[in-house]
């Protein structure tokens, strides 16, 4: 269920005359791109300095990304494209693995300071917010659609026939793992273990009540 607009395979018919977009300069200037908002942030980064990093003619860069914002977004959203869903047989195995996955992503030095970058620049621009929610959150939410639909497949969990409904339950999950694994790993600067995935996982399929 990936999108067509991941970067790397949008807009693919981009070059000059039809050439065919390379897949490696397109992975070179996000990979650039990351490391460059880690060292400079949001306000001293230009697109001059991330086409220097990545070899490539600042035209190129243009082509593909018109905008700082557009890039930034996408070289954010890259890594996070990367995640796939195990199939390990139980909704719970599956949910344990994904917050560990995601965790991990989390981890890396680039990841974490492209990401917090770009959130801190979003909290000044609604524009750059919306970005972020399409390329990267809404992106993201096929793991939690995939991970239903095994589960459902598996009688886990009750098909939703209201597909408003389902929908809307899809969101919520997503903001519950995806706010958990935030905020333990770059608020609270405490480890994902599989320990707390473990824990984290009994609570969210089990609630409050007692069990």
């Amino acid at each position: 269920m990936r999108s067509d607009s991941r970067p790397g395979t949008r807009d693919s018919r981009s070059g000059p005359r039809g050439r065919p977009r390379s897949a490696e300069a397109d992975a070179a200037i996000l990979e650039a791109t990351r490391a460059a908002l880690g060292e400079l942030g949001w306000t001293k980064l230009t697109m001059g300095d991330v086409a220097a990093r990545a070899g490539v003619a600042k035209t190129t860069l243009y082509r593909r990304w018109p905008s700082k914002s557009e890039l930034v977004v996408d070289a954010v959203a890259a890594p996070f494209d990367s995640m796939e869903l195990a199939d390990l047989g139980s909704l719970a195995a599956d949910v344990a693995s994904a917050v560990l996955q995601f965790a991990a992503l989390l981890e890396r030095p680039e990841t974490k300071t492209a990401l917090m970058a770009v959130i801190a620049e979003s909290t000044r621009d609604d524009a750059l917010r919306r970005r972020i929610r399409v390329s990267i959150v809404d992106r993201q939410k096929r793991l939690v659609l995939l991970g239903r639909e095994r589960a459902q497949a598996r009688g886990e969990l009750p098909y939703e026939p209201d597909a408003a409904a389902a929908a809307r339950t899809a969101d919520l999950i997503f903001d519950v793992i995806a706010g958990a694994v935030v905020n333990r790993t770059l608020v609270s600067a405490e480890p994902v273990d599989e320990e707390w995935a473990r824990a984290f996982t009994e609570l969210l399929l089990g609630g409050l009540s007692p069990r």
